[in-house]
């Protein structure tokens, strides 16, 4: 163990902890700018230095680890000084446009200007002259808010190794831009947000359609109807003082209801019929040989859109199942509009999500209108209904909690876990292992898919057949995975898996592209909780146990994988051109 002083407080700290982390052991907060606690310190803003005893020069504490004997000053006149003028010169080089920025109360820059005190800029203003990239309609980037952190940089290229970002230029002209100086739409992006919900100002941030929702429910010959997805109710309340975790689905339900909606569904009904579709696609290939193993899940939009573009040849491998918002908005537009005499093309269905990438899933292909109309109108983020809230005026701490509508609106606990990486798996094992065994398992809970590592393998036993799983999340894990099943395919080798779930943001939905911002394994874990919570008091926690699900296949779908649900519930897949990165 380090020992060291800092502020003349003592503090004991692994080696190589950096000064940084061991002042927070202290309650001591440095300000930081560029670094943040997913990604490497880059040391590129300059806010966090320090002063050590002894030592004339002034160390970044982000990447500077605490040394034996330290004696560490985070905070004194000269410093304060230091880090004001740091903040001025960022400024000279950052528009004035915080209120009618993207991230106006929530900029990490912003929040800095307001703890220094800065009221004005003493030096010339070079703004660049830069356009806004709106191209792909589910991220907006806008580099003339670009402080040069990297941070967006290090997440595409290293957490997701997509690589459609970089820094072009150099010096004063340094700017961040999908590589090559093309446009986002025509880049690798596959619009999971990471980079939005990692940069700390404006110069990347969801595409706001929100908007149109408010037109929609203007709109007296609408019926809108709209659904939350799993994730959403333990991340909402981050924007309104709640603990990170704590269950507000009652209040999202009330608050949805004032806003106008005519009929409030759940996203976990989809979830699992999803998972009644998938289990059973499962079961054909792995107890049928109907199909091709490993099969791979297929909820995550940002996953499909990168299997498309770099592992075209896994296609073979992934479950036709929609996603379960998709499945809810078809049902909405056939089996809800018939049952209440709805003109299905005045149904207007809104999803809460806490992705971005289902911003580009609901026109992905033409089987996104298998209801014969497009089967979700419009997906909003997290972030965008927390807005919406508050502008409508509802008091959402002391609002008093509602139901949902119950026809496509119930759920097990099965359905509450799917926001969390390991969750689909879970889920879908719960009941792929019933429609095997016919009985219900002793125990429900797969502890191994659980937890956020990147990769997580296992093995169970269901009927005496061993099965091979894989959970992996962020898509620069998901690569490992991937590669072990194509050099097994290559060699005639045993397949390493058989089962495999995949989640594009790191720690699956919960830490999605629209999600609430400063998300952190800490926040992850906490966030994962609250959904396993519901679980666990939930009296059904296995999908094929929802009777309403039991009932729309006996009045509606027929039987899973049947020509009915094919049609509604499920979709194809084709390579998608991109250039090699």
């Amino acid at each position: 163990m380090v020992k060291a002083w800092i502020n003349d407080i003592p503090v004991e700290v692994e080696p190589n902890t950096t000064i940084l982390d061991a002042a927070k052991l202290v309650q001591v907060k440095i300000p930081t700018l560029c670094k943040h606690p997913d990604l490497k310190a880059s040391a590129g803003c300059g806010i966090c230095i320090v002063r050590v005893q002894g030592s004339n020069k002034m160390p970044r504490a982000c990447c500077t680890p605490l040394e034996e004997g330290m004696h560490v000053i985070t905070h004194d006149a000269e410093i304060v000084s230091v880090r004001k003028t740091v903040l001025e010169l960022i400024m000279s080089n950052h528009p004035d446009e915080c209120a009618t920025c993207g991230r106006n109360t929530q900029c990490e820059l912003q929040s800095l200007l307001a703890d220094f005190g800065i009221r004005e800029v003493p030096f010339d203003k070079f703004i660049p002259d830069l356009p806004k990239d709106a191209s792909n309609g589910t991220i907006v980037l806008e580099p003339r808010k670009c402080i040069k952190c990297g941070r967006c940089i290090e997440v595409c290229q290293q957490m997701q190794n997509v690589w459609a970002l970089s820094f072009l230029e150099r010096g004063f002209k340094t700017r961040i831009s999908p590589a090559g100086d093309i446009t986002l739409s025509d880049s690798p992006c596959v619009r999971c947000g990471q980079c939005s919900a990692h940069c700390p100002t404006g110069a990347i941030f969801e595409f706001d359609d929100s908007p149109k929702a408010w037109e929609a429910l203007g709109d007296p010959d609408l019926h809108c109807v709209v659904q939350i997805a799993p994730a959403v109710r333990v991340t909402i309340g981050e924007h309104f003082g709640f603990e990170p975790g704590v269950n507000l689905t009652p209040q999202i339900y009330a608050a949805l209801r004032r806003m106008g909606f005519k009929a409030i569904f759940d996203t976990n009904f989809g979830a699992d019929l999803t998972i009644i579709e998938e289990a059973s696609e499962f079961v054909e290939r792995f107890a049928h040989g109907k199909g091709t193993l490993p099969l791979i899940t297929s909820c995550c939009p940002a996953w499909v859109d990168f299997m498309e573009k770099f592992h075209g040849d896994m296609i073979d491998h992934f479950s036709t199942a929609k996603s379960p918002h998709e499945m809810v908005g078809a049902l909405a537009k056939t089996y809800y509009a018939e049952k209440n005499n709805i003109d299905p093309s005045k149904v207007f269905v809104v999803s809460i999500m806490p992705c971005t990438a289902k911003k580009y899933e609901i026109h992905r292909n033409p089987d996104m209108s298998s209801s014969g109309f497009q089967d979700v109108d419009i997906s909003l983020t997290t972030r965008e209904l927390a807005r919406m809230i508050r502008q409508s005026g509802v008091d959402f701490n002391s609002l008093e909690g509602e139901e949902c509508d119950h026809l496509l609106g119930d759920y097990t606990g099965a359905g509450t876990i799917f926001g969390a990486t390991g969750g689909v798996m879970e889920a879908a094992l719960r009941t792929a292992a019933h429609y095997v065994t016919g009985e219900k398992l002793a125990k429900l809970e797969f502890e191994n898919v659980r937890g956020i590592q990147g990769v997580k393998e296992t093995k169970i036993n269901v009927a005496g057949h061993e099965v091979r799983i894989a959970v992996a999340h962020g898509l620069a894990n998901v690569e490992y995975v991937i590669d072990k099943v194509r050099k097994a395919k290559e060699n005639g080798e045993e397949l390493p898996y058989h089962f495999i779930e995949v989640m594009a943001c790191p720690g699956g939905c919960v830490g999605g592209g629209g999600q609430p911002y400063g998300v952190t394994d800490e926040l992850r874990i906490k966030r994962a909780k609250g959904l396993y919570s519901e679980d666990e008091g939930l009296t059904l926690r296995c999908s094929h146990e929802n009777p309403s699900v039991i009932k729309l296949y006996d009045e509606y779908l027929g039987k899973p994988l049947g020509e009915k649900s094919h049609h509604l519930l499920h979709t194809k897949y084709k390579r998608l051109p991109v250039y090699q990165r």
